[in-house]
């Protein structure tokens, strides 16, 4: 039994343990070592209750040092693969933007924060950037895909004249 002020000690998840969250887990480990590539795997942690009696574990996606930030997977969310990714994409985004400070996944068009969405039966990372055209929602990919976009070449810009030369310095 331990003290009231001794915090519980995580432990890493065993592979094979939670197969929904674990194949939710390498499809974002693949997003991960493609936007961010100095970055170590993702991993699940277990954080034991508070309520020792209960023999509950709350599982977290934590950074490769162990560090999360968020709230838990819910255990509903391993009812199907969908759910299982959505949970684990929206843990991963919270544990890399917190820990990192940094907004994860940029979209390589207008260099904002992407967000997981359902879309047409799978899950997606979608940008809120402005499209051309008006347009549809701006997806870039699937989430564990992001290693197949390339970056939108941008097109030659026409440099605006030196202020010297314009002012006929």
């Amino acid at each position: 039994m331990r003290s009231p002020f001794e915090q519980p000690k995580p432990r890493q998840v065993e592979p094979g343990e939670f197969p929904a969250w674990d194949q939710a887990l390498a499809l974002l480990n693949r997003d991960l070592a493609a936007t961010l590539p100095g970055e170590r795997p993702l991993q699940l942690f277990a954080l034991r209750s508070d309520d020792e009696a209960a023999g509950r574990e709350w599982v977290h996606v934590a950074l490769a040092n162990g560090e999360w930030h968020g709230n838990a997977l819910q255990p509903q969310s391993v009812a199907d693969p969908l759910s299982a990714l959505a949970a684990v994409a929206d843990a991963a985004q919270e544990t890399v933007t917190e820990r990192l400070w940094r907004a994860w996944p940029l979209c390589g068009e207008h260099d904002l924060g992407m967000h997981p969405r359902a879309s047409d039966g799978r899950l997606v990372w979608w940008c809120a950037g402005e499209r051309p055209h008006g347009g549809p929602e701006h997806v870039r990919a699937a989430v564990g895909e992001l290693d197949s976009v390339v970056r939108r070449a941008r097109p030659n810009r026409r440099r605006r004249p030196d202020r010297k030369k314009r002012s006929g310095r």
